[in-house]
């Protein structure tokens, strides 16, 4: 057996060989750097909905985070979250990020102690998007995480990225999978069509529901209205009258009768908001009818009382604060206008719900119409912002349910649209999606991102 012969390689040789080999080790591994790198973490977001920096495992630990993921997935739909150290850079954070991902949705992130979203119109307006992010701020990371996603999920548009669920864009598909999946599809067309009926007919349902709902705080508006009427002791013919205080006289009669009328032919929840309007705009008519018999200057035309529009057109602003929300200038009666300034509570137009008793801005969607009427698109949003009912009126899911008009809603287009509808004007720098004033969160805080 012949020896082997071993081949003596030079010193510098080996030097060489072994620079070149940890030049390509050091090039396929991956740098500390790119932990939080944006094009890293849109590479993860892509492949699974919730991405926890390592660095940050200790605030969102592994089990808490895929319960998280799967929560996202089985609603389908397209909301991404990552938890971020606090040095992150921030500059066009949410911009870079959306367009690293290339997946129209709503993004959240946490940095450090700090949270904020952004989204595409599309899938969340962004009041909805300021809303969301206020209702949330100053709770710990997991406790936030949660109420934000169960939140979002409740009042996004849009689907979840096929990626999720492991099927790959652009793959070849056999012949066999695609008579197979065709034949499938001719299967379950009736199907469909019954699945669209049955949820034709549930939707129809729920807002029957609401509208009873509704109906039972409107007729106690219509007859608390009404015994206002048989209160106010005038005569069309009594010494005195003109003309101008008949004529409001007549308008405010014309006002019982058209609401009564209107809640009558009420159909649904939305129609609720004409009979509204109709009350506010027959309490104003008494304002002025009082002040003409007073010899008072007449009444600005201003919306009624926050807290309980029963209460008659408000006479100034003042500033409340709801439980865990930011202070906002409320429209007030005269009355709760001295509460406020004595630091007593203002009577609020409290209603039923399955869990009692509760202010009208926390009992659920369906009293949006009612408020809508009171006082209009422009105002509620503001009035609203950080309660239960103003986050629910300012997404797109409240828009198709109970009627326009009352938010900025945004559009809804469902799908999974890699960039068709993106506008960086939706994104931009972190801190200001929630810029209510509350817990000194807002733009300014973050620097610029």
């Amino acid at each position: 057996m012949k020896a082997t012969a071993l081949v003596r390689v030079p010193a510098r040789l080996l030097a060489a060989l072994a620079v070149a080999v940890m030049a390509v080790l050091w090039a396929g591994a991956p740098r500390a750097e790119a932990a939080t790198g944006v094009s890293t973490v849109a590479e993860a977001l892509r492949e699974n909905p919730v991405y926890v920096d390592p660095a940050m495992s200790a605030q969102l630990p592994p089990a808490e985070a895929a319960e998280l993921s799967r929560q996202i997935k089985n609603a389908d739909k397209p909301l991404f979250i990552a938890v971020l150290p606090a040095d992150q850079p921030t500059r066009n954070l949410f911009t870079d990020l959306r367009t690293a991902t290339g997946v129209t949705g709503a993004y959240a992130v946490r940095l450090g102690d700090r949270f904020d979203a952004r989204a595409d119109a599309s899938v969340l307006s962004r009041t909805a998007v300021r809303n969301l992010v206020t209702s949330v701020q100053g709770e710990d990371t997991r406790t936030q995480l949660a109420d934000f996603t169960d939140r979002a999920l409740a009042s996004m548009g849009g689907s979840a990225p096929a990626g999720w669920d492991g099927v790959e864009r652009g793959g070849t598909v056999s012949t066999t999978g695609l008579i197979v999946a065709g034949a499938v599809l001719v299967a379950s067309g009736v199907g469909a069509y019954t699945l669209v009926r049955r949820g034709r007919s549930r939707r129809e349902a729920e807002q029957r529901a609401a509208l009873e709902k509704l109906r039972v705080v409107v007729d106690e508006d219509i007859t608390a209205y009404g015994e206002e009427l048989d209160r106010l002791d005038f005569h069309p013919a009594e010494a005195g009258a003109d003309d101008a205080m008949r004529a409001d006289y007549e308008r405010a009669l014309d006002s019982y009768e058209q609401a009564k009328q209107y809640m009558a032919e009420a159909r649904r929840p939305e129609d609720v908001k004409a009979v509204t309007e109709t009350l506010e705009d027959g309490r104003f008519s008494l304002a002025r009818l009082a002040a003409r018999r007073e010899g008072r200057p007449l009444p600005e035309r201003r919306p009624p009382c926050f807290f309980d529009p029963r209460h008659g057109p408000s006479v100034a602003d003042a500033t409340w604060t709801p439980p865990a929300g930011a202070p906002r200038p409320v429209p007030v009666c005269a009355a709760d206008q001295v509460r406020l300034a004595e630091g007593r509570d203002p009577r609020i137009r409290e209603v039923e719900t399955d869990g009692g008793r509760r202010p009208y801005w926390d009992a659920g969607p369906a009293y949006g119409p009612w408020a809508g009427g009171y006082f209009g698109g422009g105002l509620l949003p503001g009035l609203l912002v950080g309660t239960l009912l103003g986050s629910m009126m300012a997404t797109p899911s409240y828009a198709a349910d109970y009627g326009t008009g009352y938010g900025d809603f945004g559009g809804y287009e469902g799908g999974d649209v890699s960039g068709a509808d993106f506008s960086p004007a939706d994104f931009g720098d972190f801190g200001g999606g929630g810029d209510f004033g509350a817990g000194g969160f807002g733009g300014g805080d973050f620097g610029g991102f």
